[in-house]
C-alpha cells in the first residue's frame, strides 16, 4: 500500500506473516519503493537491511504478523522499518563467538545505515534503519 507523506514521496507498507519467507516479499517492497524514487543504487544495502530487520522480527515477535514500512522522512533519507508486537528491545551483539551463526544481524544493520533504532509503543515496537541517499533529480 502507498500513502502520501509530508516529503512528497509516498510511503510503502505491507503486513506480512511472521515467517522467514516474508523477507522475500519485504525485499520486493523495498525495491519497488526505491525504484519509484529513482534510488536504485541503494537497493543492495536496503535489501540486506530489511532482511535483517525482518529476521529479527520473525525470531522475536509475538503475534503471527509483522508490518514492513518503507518511507522517506526527508529528501535525503530512506527509512526501513519492521513493526512487531514484542516490547523486547533488540541489542546489537558484538561478541565474537565464531560458533554462533545467528544473532549479529544488527551489526550489519549498523554498518549499512546512517543510523538505526527502536521506537517503542504501548503494544510493541518498530525497529528501523535509515540509509542516506541523494534526492532523485
Amino acid at each position: 500500500m502507498a500513502t502520501p507523506r509530508p516529503t512528497g514521496h509516498p510511503g510503502y507498507s505491507e503486513t506480512l506473516p511472521r515467517v522467514a519467507e516474508s523477507a522475500t516479499v519485504a525485499r520486493r517492497l523495498v525495491r519497488t519503493a526505491l525504484a519509484a524514487w529513482g534510488l536504485e543504487d541503494q537497493m543492495d544495502d536496503a535489501s540486506l537491511v530489511i532482511t535483517e530487520l525482518v529476521s529479527n522480527a520473525v525470531d522475536h515477535g509475538r503475534l503471527p504478523s509483522i508490518r514492513v514500512i518503507v518511507s522517506r522522512p526527508t529528501a535525503n533519507r530512506v527509512r526501513l522499518g519492521v513493526v512487531d508486537r514484542s516490547k523486547a528491545v533488540p541489542m546489537m551483539r558484538t561478541d565474537s563467538n565464531g560458533d554462533q551463526l545467528r544473532g549479529r544481524g544488527l551489526v550489519l544493520v549498523d554498518a549499512l545505515t546512517e543510523r538505526w533504532g527502536t521506537d517503542l509503543y504501548g503494544w510493541g515496537k518498530q525497529v528501523w534503519g535509515e540509509l542516506k541517499c541523494e534526492p532523485a533529480r
